[in-house]
């Protein structure tokens, strides 16, 4: 069976559809007063979750060295989006944590993530836009949270 489409365009057109919604939803947070937080950031922020985390569980999530997330920590330590605490069961270890600041960028990038999800609706049909994204969840691993891009992808 033949195709006029080289198969080396498909993985390029989703990376792209991917890149488009990422820049449309961060050049909202940038509006919303989040001006610095980059792509990279939402996996970190995700990994470290409402609970906290090591900066070695960190690494094991994101699938990079403890060095590369304590880097990315202080990061978003400076812009204020983490802090790291104590933890209270053995206070030798370090617990990052989201700040409201941090919290607030990740509540904001779910409700922009539903606007620019509606406006795809209105472009492709919702009908269609279903049926697109039932189709990626029979071709993907049921869970959608591999939060070890960045390490997949090569480092922070």
């Amino acid at each position: 069976m033949s195709s006029d489409t080289p198969g080396f365009e498909l993985p390029l057109r989703l990376l792209l559809a991917f890149r488009a919604l990422i820049d449309e939803l961060h050049a909202e947070l940038s509006r919303q007063g989040h001006p610095d937080i980059r792509p990279m950031h939402g996996f970190v922020m995700q990994a470290i979750g409402p609970q906290g985390t090591t900066a070695v569980e960190l690494g094991r999530t994101l699938g990079v060295s403890k060095q590369a997330a304590g880097k990315t920590i202080d990061a978003l330590e400076r812009i204020g989006y983490v802090e790291r605490t104590t933890d209270p069961d053995d206070t030798r270890r370090k617990i990052v944590r989201l700040t409201p600041y941090g919290l607030d960028a990740l509540g904001r990038s779910a409700r922009i993530f539903d606007t620019l999800r509606a406006r795809w609706a209105v472009e492709l049909g919702e009908d269609r836009l279903r049926a697109l994204e039932s189709d990626l969840r029979k071709l993907t691993p049921a869970n959608p949270w591999r939060l070890d891009m960045p390490g997949w992808f090569g480092s922070l």
